[in-house]
């Protein structure tokens, strides 16, 4: 069986940007997620995504936002931000910005109804700054919008 390292490529890929520090994955012990308490059917989802709108804004300057989906782009503006280009592309929004996807879900009785609102949760690259600022961002957005669960997509 063939397999990617992930880890490993993703160290290699870090120190060929030029940081001098490896990358630092981050471990938690205690998980603050729990099971969904109804099923999807019944469930109102949002989407997370580090997919950004706008290369206008300067990266430190992003911090978490909660966007109307009617405001979802065609096609982010990504090219700025340190992924892998090499095996992958942003031409396919559906493939890192399933909204298409969900709302079929939603057509279909899979899924009981979508946020009116995405999230986006910036690449800081800092995991302080995620833990103390982004993410309870995020979690407010999806308290406001009483959501049961929501689909993550970093990029």
């Amino acid at each position: 069986m063939n397999y990617i390292s992930y880890i490993e490529r993703t160290k290699a890929f870090y120190a060929a940007q030029g940081f001098d520090v490896p990358y630092q994955w981050s471990q938690h012990d205690d998980v603050p997620f729990s099971p969904m308490s109804k099923r999807l059917s019944d469930a109102r989802i949002g989407i997370v995504t580090t997919a950004y709108r706008d290369q206008t804004t300067p990266m430190m300057a992003r911090q978490a936002e909660a966007v109307p989906t009617e405001d979802a782009p065609t096609n982010f503006l990504n090219e700025d931000l340190s992924w892998d280009k090499e095996t992958t592309h942003m031409a396919d929004r559906r493939s890192y910005f399933p909204l298409e996807y969900l709302k079929v879900g939603v057509k279909n009785g899979l899924i009981g109804s979508l946020s009116t609102r995405f999230y986006f949760a910036p690449t800081q690259y800092s995991q302080r700054l995620t833990i103390e600022q982004d993410a309870p961002a995020i979690v407010r957005f999806a308290q406001e919008d009483a959501l049961d669960g929501v689909v993550l997509v970093p990029i």
